[in-house]
C-alpha cells in the first residue's frame, strides 16, 4: 500500500509538472516571446549586419506635404512627376512603389490618365497590392485577369492542396491595372499580441495562384528571373541560389525579417536603416532638369555643401528605389516593429529586400531543437535542485541561464533563432516545482522517518526532539515526575519452556494492550527491558496529576492483563500475572549519552526506588506497589494497604510502601 501511494505521489507530480509547462508556454508565448523576440531582433540581430548602400528611400514626408501638397493631388501630378524624373533622368535598376492608388477610377473621377500613361511606360516599376480574404465584390475576370498577368510560375508546389481565405484584391482601377506591368503584394503580418512586425510575406496564395511581395518581386525582377521553387523548408529561386526559409498559414508564406540599426547624422538618429532622401528634393531637381539645370550647366545648384543642394540623377543608376510615405499623424504608413513604435513601411520593404539580396535570412529553429533546448534547461535544472543546497542550486542555474543566452545569441547573430523565452519560463516553472517536490518530499520523508522512529522512541519524545531539533545535544533538566516500572512474573522460566517466536508473540500482544492505556494517562514509554516496561509521568508530557494517572494507568494494566490471562489460558498457554511499582519524586531527564549517539531517559534516585518497589511484589504477593511519596498524591481516592518500615536496598533507612487494591478512576 505505501508503495502504491508512494507510485501514486510521483506519478500525480509529473501529471501537474506537465500541466504546468503546458500552462506556461501557452503564457509565454502570448505574453512574455513578442517581447523577447523583439529584444533579440533589436539588440542581437540588428548588431550582426549592415545596410545595403544600394538601397534608396525616396519619402513623401512632412516637408514634400508642406512644399507641395502632395496628399491633396487627385491627378496624382507630384507622384507623376517624381516618376518621371527616374523614368527620363536616372537609370535604377528597379523602382518599388509602395503606395496604393485605390481610389483612381475609370469613371473619370479621381482619375488620373497622365499617372496611368506614365506607369505603363515604366518596366522597371513594381507597384503595390493588397490582397484580401474575401471580395465579394471584385468579378472572377478582375482575378483571371491578374493571375494572367501577375502571378507567379511556380516549378515545384508541395502546398497545392492547402487551404486559403484569400480570395480576392483590394479592388484596382481596370486601366491602371492593364497599363501597371509589376505588381507586388504589400499585405502585412501583425503579432496579435504586441503588434509588432517580425514576419514578412514573401508570397501570398490567392485561390490556386502565387503572388509574390514586393519587395520579392523586385528581387526576381533585379535578377531577371521568375523561376521559383517551393520546398517543403523554402522558397528557392536556382539561379541567384537563394534560400527563403518560410512557414505556411492560410495562404501566407512568412519569414522573419532580419532588421538594421538606424542611421545617424550629426547625432540625431534618423527614422530609417538605409539611405534615405526627401521626395521634395527631387521634385526641385526635377523642375530645374526641366528648364535644362543639369549638374553640368548649373554645377552651383548641386553642390552638396549647399543645404538645399538638388539631387544629381546619376545618384540613382543601378540602385534600388523605394518609393513610400512617412508623414505625422494617424494615417502615416508606419508600422510597430521592434526598432521603432513608428517603424516607416517604406524602411521595412526596403529592409526585406535586403535580407533577400544579402541572403542573410533568419531560420527559425524546427520544434525538435526547441525541445532539445527545452529539455538542456529543463531537467539539469530538475536534478541539480533536488541534490544541491539552495545557493549553490541558484548559481548553477545563472551559470547555465548565461551560457544557454550567449548560445542563443551567437546562433541568433549567424541568423538562426532559436525559442529564446519559452525554454527560460519552463526552467522557472521547473525550478519552482523542484523546490516545492523537493519541500513535499522531504516532509514526507521526515513524516515516515517521524513515524518509524516513533516505533524506537515515545511519539512525545520524538514530537520534542523535532520541535527543537536545531539545538538537540546532551544535558536536560531537573523534574518531579512519577516513574512506572511493570515485570512479568516468572517470565524467565516461562520462556525457557516456550519455542522463541511464541515467546516473542506473546510479548508483542502484551505491550500491544499495554501501550494504548499508557498513553491514555499521558504516559510515555521510555523503554522496554525485557518483559518490563518502564513509563514517565509528568515529562515530557506537562500534567500535574501525573501521581494519580500514573496509578489509574497500572490499576488499568493490571485489568487488561486479567483478561489477556483468561484469554491466554484457553489457549494453552502459560497463566502470567504482573508487578507494577511506582514512586514519585526528583529526577534528571534528558539526552545523556554521546554526541553521536544518545538516549532520552530520567536518572536519579527515585527511578532507582520505583525499580526495587516494584520487585518486592514477589516478596509480598501483591500486584501493584506504589511509594509513600506516591501515596501522599492518591490517598484521597485509592484503597491501600500499608506494608510498614521496608527495608529497600541501596536505602539506609526503612520506609512505608503501599498495596494499591483499588482506585477510583473517576477522581
Amino acid at each position: 500500500m505505501k508503495k502504491l501511494k508512494n507510485k501514486l505521489f510521483y506519478l500525480y507530480s509529473f501529471l501537474f509538472y506537465l500541466l504546468l509547462i503546458i500552462l506556461f508556454i501557452f503564457i509565454a508565448n502570448r505574453f512574455i516571446k513578442p517581447f523577447a523576440d523583439s529584444f533579440l531582433m533589436s539588440k542581437v540581430i540588428s548588431k550582426s549586419a549592415y545596410a545595403n548602400g544600394d538601397i534608396i528611400e525616396v519619402v513623401f514626408d512632412d516637408n514634400t506635404n508642406q512644399k507641395y501638397n502632395w496628399r491633396n493631388d487627385p491627378q496624382k501630378i507630384i507622384i507623376t512627376d517624381l516618376l518621371d524624373y527616374f523614368y527620363t533622368y536616372a537609370k535604377p535598376k528597379v523602382i518599388g512603389l509602395d503606395i496604393t492608388y485605390i481610389s483612381i477610377r475609370d469613371d473619370g473621377h479621381n482619375g488620373a490618365p497622365n499617372f496611368i500613361k506614365q506607369v505603363s511606360k515604366m518596366d522597371k516599376l513594381v507597384s503595390s497590392f493588397v490582397p484580401e480574404e474575401d471580395n465579394d465584390h471584385l468579378d472572377e475576370y478582375f482575378i483571371n485577369d491578374f493571375k494572367n498577368n501577375h502571378s507567379l510560375s511556380i516549378s515545384k508546389d508541395v502546398q497545392s492542396k492547402a487551404k486559403t481565405p484569400l480570395n480576392g484584391i483590394l479592388s484596382y482601377s481596370e486601366n491602371l491595372r492593364k497599363n501597371t506591368k509589376h505588381f507586388g503584394s504589400v499585405k502585412i503580418q501583425k503579432d496579435k499580441t504586441s503588434d509588432f512586425v517580425f514576419d514578412t510575406i514573401n508570397i501570398v496564395k490567392i485561390k490556386d495562384s502565387y503572388y509574390p511581395s514586393l519587395s520579392f518581386r523586385m528581387y526576381l525582377m533585379a535578377n531577371e528571373t521568375n523561376d521559383i521553387v517551393i520546398d517543403n523548408d523554402y522558397i528557392s529561386v536556382p539561379k541567384t541560389g537563394l534560400k527563403i526559409p518560410y512557414t505556411y498559414k492560410d495562404g501566407l508564406f512568412s519569414t522573419p525579417i532580419r532588421y538594421y540599426n538606424f542611421l545617424w547624422y550629426e547625432n540625431r538618429k534618423l527614422d530609417y536603416s538605409h539611405n534615405s532622401v526627401s521626395a521634395f528634393r527631387l521634385l526641385d531637381t526635377y523642375q530645374a532638369l526641366k528648364k535644362g539645370l543639369t549638374p553640368k550647366t548649373a554645377p552651383e545648384l548641386y553642390d552638396p555643401a549647399r543645404e538645399d543642394a538638388l539631387i544629381d540623377p546619376a545618384l540613382f543608376d543601378n540602385k534600388i528605389i523605394f518609393i513610400g510615405e512617412n508623414i505625422s499623424g494617424p494615417s502615416a504608413d508606419v508600422l510597430r516593429s521592434p526598432m521603432d513604435t513608428r517603424h516607416p513601411g517604406v524602411d521595412i520593404q526596403a529592409t526585406v529586400y535586403d535580407n533577400l539580396d544579402s541572403q542573410l535570412l533568419i531560420n527559425s529553429a524546427p520544434a525538435p531543437v526547441n525541445v532539445l533546448l527545452f529539455i538542456m534547461l529543463c531537467i539539469p535544472a530538475f536534478i541539480i535542485i533536488l541534490r544541491a543546497k539552495f545557493i549553490k542550486g541558484i548559481i548553477a542555474l545563472i551559470i547555465m541561464d548565461i551560457l544557454y543566452l550567449l548560445t542563443v545569441s551567437i546562433l541568433a547573430l549567424n541568423g538562426y533563432v532559436t525559442a529564446y523565452s519559452s525554454p527560460l519560463v519552463c526552467q522557472f516553472v521547473t525550478a519552482v516545482f523542484a523546490y516545492t517536490f523537493k519541500f513535499l518530499n522531504e516532509s514526507r520523508n521526515k513524516e515516515q522517518i517521524k513515524n518509524a522512529m516513533g516505533k524506537y522512541l515515545s511519539q512525545d519524545i520524538m514530537q520534542n526532539v523535532v520541535k527543537d531539533i536545531e539545538n538537540l545535544g546532551l544535558g536536560g533538566k531537573r523534574a518531579v515526575v512519577t516513574v512506572l516500572f511493570s515485570d512479568i512474573r516468572g517470565f524467565t522460566s516461562m520462556s525457557e519452556k516456550m519455542p522463541a517466536d511464541e515467546v516473542s508473540t506473546i510479548l508483542n500482544e502484551y505491550f500491544s494492550q499495554m501501550e494504548p492505556i499508557i498513553r491514555k494517562y499521558n504516559g510515555v514509554i521510555n523503554k522496554f527491558i525485557g518483559d518490563a516496561i518502564m513509563v514517565i509521568f509528568g515529562e515530557p508530557i506537562q500534567d500535574i496529576n501525573h501521581p494519580k494517572n500514573a496509578v489509574k494507568c497500572a490499576y488499568e494494566m493490571l485489568k487488561k492483563v486479567n483478561y489477556l490471562r483468561e484469554k491466554w489460558l484457553e489457549q494453552g498457554r502459560p497463566r502470567f500475572e504482573i508487578g507494577v511499582g511506582i514512586n514519585t519524586g526528583e529526577v534528571f531527564i534528558g539526552n545523556i549519552g554521546t554526541e553521536n549517539r544518545m538516549e532520552y531517559t530520567v536518572i536519579g534516585d527515585s527511578v532507582n526506588l520505583a525499580s526495587r518497589i516494584e520487585g518486592y511484589n514477589k516478596v509480598y504477593k501483591t500486584n501493584l506497589l506504589v511509594s509513600s511519596t506516591t501515596y501522599n498524591y492518591i490517598s484521597d481516592c485509592a484503597d491501600v494497604i500499608k506494608i510498614k518500615e521496608v527495608q529497600i536496598r541501596g536505602k539506609s533507612k526503612k520506609m512505608d510502601i503501599y498495596e494499591v487494591l483499588r482506585i477510583d478512576l473517576e477522581k
